[in-house]
């Protein structure tokens, strides 16, 4: 044995009530569990005592925005501090892999807002296997802060094989983004990403994407769509998504699926009956969530789709042009946008939370509405000042959420939890921080919409079960060491929408593969994260 974990109240899971017991660590595995008032306890060179506290699985983010940041930050610490020992990334369509010199430019351009511009990365892979060969190379091949995993973008294999044309893919097209997915599965990837409000994905129709489930279904990876309406609409594009995933026999995960706007509110039951009629009839549907109201996105992604034929060159030329910008501040504010999900934007919702261009910081915090206020001009003229000045990088809180809403849907048997955590800007979304502990510390012990073991097991073996991982996500002797110690009357996030960088209080303990990420609350030089590929037995 390499450690013991002493006195522990062990959270195993499986959302069974918890237990007292010593567990062992050996070889990056859980190797021995000793039960309270069972035989003779394991010993090991070094023992931690866990009185008062929670030992758990480690946290799995089923939607991460750390493609990037992985290869950035040695720390991690905004994702090792909550006890997040798994992310999932390459979501929304939009991610790294696969490209060629053009598009991984053109993706660079498009989702600044999101990971920073990437002129601090060295690029160099070209494929999934290449990217995800570097990040287990990490930093000075030793790795990196937490394991990933990797879904393929939809929306850059469309840029690759048919580019930014707003048109249905040619029969040679089709052939080539579904050997481009097969590839990636192939490679390691564990599923299909989709960001059907971002183009290029968006302009997939549903017999394209059908055939790329198809691939997806054969080597048994997920499909996980950002689907096409969050507001007006929103359970027509659920639908949608249910009736692809059971026409191609693929498995579906919904990203962030959650059900904003005011034409929503109180409206999550239509949903989650949606979600059980489907189940009942035997699909295979999981989803995420993060437990918050505002979304976060860039401030682009809210422009109209045909606004992004061509790509984000060919958008700044549109907003340049007068006439061209006032058809889409008419989608925006009169007809309400494809990309701000069917509804006429509200300018007071819209916060700016990043930029990228130092000189716009005066922006940040405040409402489209509010700056406009301020330089006494209408908030359209501020949004596209923004828009041009920083090249497309201004990145978004939009206050659209319902709190009822979250919590009803927090609480369904195929919930896990999702960070959606964008980490580049200077006021990111406090979710990227606090996501794991506000769901463990506001919704259990405060709240108590979930119990303590109901909720680890959302964030732990519920999502190993959709990532089709056998040995993960339970604390079971055989499975990977990779756990966290938390204090359940302390633990808490610590990021507010104020000081969105804070990081969480009660989680003293973070180990992968038996190594302390996280050791008496502050973090060690430890990077023991790899890549979790799928594999034909996973």
């Amino acid at each position: 044995m390499d450690l013991v974990i002493r006195n522990a109240r062990v959270m195993d899971g499986t959302g069974r009530p918890s237990y007292r017991a010593d567990v062992a660590l050996a070889g990056g595995r859980i190797a021995e569990i000793h039960r309270e008032g069972e035989g003779r306890r394991p010993t090991a060179p070094r023992a931690l005592d866990a009185t008062g506290l929670a030992l758990a699985p480690g946290f799995i983010d089923m939607h991460a925005h750390s493609d990037l940041a992985l290869l950035r930050d040695p720390a991690h610490t905004a994702k090792a501090a909550q006890g997040v020992t798994l992310e999932v990334i390459g979501q929304d369509g939009l991610s790294y892999a696969p490209v060629d010199d053009r598009t991984l430019a053109e993706v660079r351009a498009q989702i600044t807002g999101w990971n920073g511009d990437g002129a601090d990365i060295d690029f160099t892979w070209r494929s999934v296997g290449g990217y995800l060969d570097r990040l287990d190379h990490g930093f000075a091949g030793e790795g990196i802060a937490v394991n990933a995993a990797y879904l393929v973008p939809q929306g850059t294999v469309r840029m690759l094989a048919v580019g930014w044309e707003d048109r249905p893919a040619t029969a040679a097209e089709l052939d080539r983004m579904k050997r481009l997915v097969a590839e990636g599965l192939a490679q390691g990837a564990v599923g299909l990403s989709s960001g059907l409000t971002y183009t290029p994905g968006m302009y997939a129709d549903d017999a394209e994407l059908t055939e790329l489930c198809r691939v997806v279904a054969e080597y048994g990876g997920y499909y996980c769509p950002h689907h096409r309406s969050y507001g007006a609409g929103a359970l027509r594009a659920y639908a949608e998504m249910i009736e692809l995933s059971r026409t191609a026999g693929c498995a579906l995960h919904l990203a962030h699926a959650v059900m904003n706007f005011g034409v929503n509110e109180g409206r999550a039951p239509e949903l989650l009956a949606l979600l059980d009629a489907a189940l009942a009839d035997g699909a295979d549907i999981s989803l995420d969530t993060y437990p918050y109201t505002p979304g976060s996105t860039t401030l682009a992604a809210l422009l109209p789709g045909w606004a992004g034929e061509g790509g984000p060159e060919a958008i700044l030329a549109r907003l340049r042009d007068d006439a061209t910008a006032a058809r889409i501040r008419h989608a925006l504010e009169v007809t309400g946008s494809d990309g701000c999900h069917g509804v006429p934007v509200d300018w007071e919702s819209v916060e700016i939370s990043g930029v990228s261009n130092s000189a716009l910081a005066r922006y940040i915090g405040r409402s489209i509405a509010h700056s406009a206020r301020e330089r006494g001009e209408e908030p359209w003229t501020t949004a596209r000042r923004l828009l041009l000045e920083d090249d497309l990088g201004p990145t978004i809180l939009q206050h659209v959420g319902h709190e009822e809403n979250v919590r009803t849907i927090m609480r369904h048997a195929v919930h896990t939890g999702g960070s959606d955590g964008i980490l580049h800007g200077a006021k990111p979304h406090p979710r990227a921080y606090g996501t794991f502990p506000h769901y463990l510390g506001h919704y259990v012990r405060e709240l108590g919409v979930l119990s303590l073991e109901e909720c680890v097991a959302h964030l732990t073996s519920r999502p190993a079960a959709r990532l089709r991982l056998p040995d993960r996500g339970l604390i079971r002797e055989g499975h990977h060491a990779d756990v966290v110690l938390f204090d359940p009357e302390t633990v808490a996030a610590g990021a507010t929408f104020e000081a969105p960088r804070t990081l969480p209080t009660g989680i003293p303990y973070v180990l992968i593969a038996g190594r302390f990420v996280m050791e008496d609350g502050r973090r060690t030089d430890v990077l023991a994260g790899r890549t979790v590929r799928r594999t034909p037995t996973t």
